[in-house]
This record gives C-alpha cells, structure tokens and sequence, in this order.
C-alpha cells in the first residue's frame, strides 16, 4: 500500500513541476495532503491491527496459564488425605500435617496466581487497585496463619522426638 502511496506522491510532484499556473500548484498540494493522511490513516489502522492481535494471543496465554493451573488445583485437590488415612500411629501424623500444610500453601499459591490474573484483566483502574490491596490483606494474614502451623508442626515434632519411648 506504502508504494502505491510513493508513486502516486510522485506522480503528483512530476505533473506538479511540469504544468504551470497557481492553480495546478494548490491542487497537488490538495492532493498530497490527502495522499499523506491516506497513508496515515493505513499506518494507524495496521498498527491498531497488530495491537488486536497482540491482545488476544495475551488473551489465550493467560487462558491456557488458567487452565493449566486449575489442573494443579485439582491434582493438589486429590492427594488431599483422606479421613481414615488419619487414623494412623501418633508417630505419622506430624509428618502427614506436614506434607498436607505443603499441599495446602502450593494450593494457596495456585489460587493467588488465579486472583492476580483476574485483576490484570480489571479494566477499572481503581477496581483494580482496590482489588491489589485486598490481595494483599489476604496474603498477609494467610502468611500469618502459615506461620502459626508451622510453629505448631515444629512443636509437635519437637515434642515426638523427646519423648522416650519413640527412640
């Protein structure tokens, strides 16, 4: 489209030099004014194009990101224990809690990666912000609640490993 633009510029500029008269001159410039928003306007609306289509492969990214994630969710999900797995020898549980507390925080995880790609599609600057700051506040007191078992975990252990008769 550009060399069409080019030569049509050309043209204009040669019958320009050629014809004579103030007249002819007024009208090639017309025209290679138009010609020149003609290519503008095809630059902006290329551009534009490239712009759609850079979205939506954004788009399908984070969309195959999603689903990929809500498949870890749903493995995570089933190596959940289950209730009579529980029922093992006081010795095992620590170690259970442990393995279940890790599965539980790569969940966490899992489920903030969600909540973060669901904010960067928030149109809504100040939505989108007030939902950081929530997410923030809930990462927060989750790192606290994280803290507070494995404080307990490390108690447990602590406490298995004096006790005589497990030795």
């Amino acid at each position: 489209m550009e060399t069409t633009v080019r030569s049509k510029l050309f043209l204009l500029a040669l019958s320009w030099y050629l014809l004579p008269g103030p007249g002819y001159v007024q009208a090639a410039a017309d025209q290679v004014e138009e010609l020149l928003r003609e290519q503008t306007k095809a630059r902006q609306e290329d551009t534009l194009k490239d712009l759609k289509q850079k979205e939506q492969i954004e788009n399908l990214k984070r969309d195959q990101q999603a689903t990929e994630r809500q498949q870890q969710l749903d493995q995570i999900k089933q190596q959940k224990p289950e209730p009579a797995q529980t029922q093992m020898p006081q010795t095992a549980q620590p170690q259970l809690r442990l393995d279940q507390l890790k599965n539980d925080e790569q969940l966490k995880r899992l489920e903030t990666d969600q909540q973060i790609n669901r904010i960067q599609r928030e149109t809504d600057p100040l939505r989108r912000q007030q939902q950081i700051n929530d997410l923030q506040r809930q990462q927060q007191i989750r790192s606290l609640q994280d803290q507070i078992q494995r404080n307990q975990l490390q108690q447990d252990f602590d406490r298995f490993r004096h006790q005589p008769n497990l030795r």
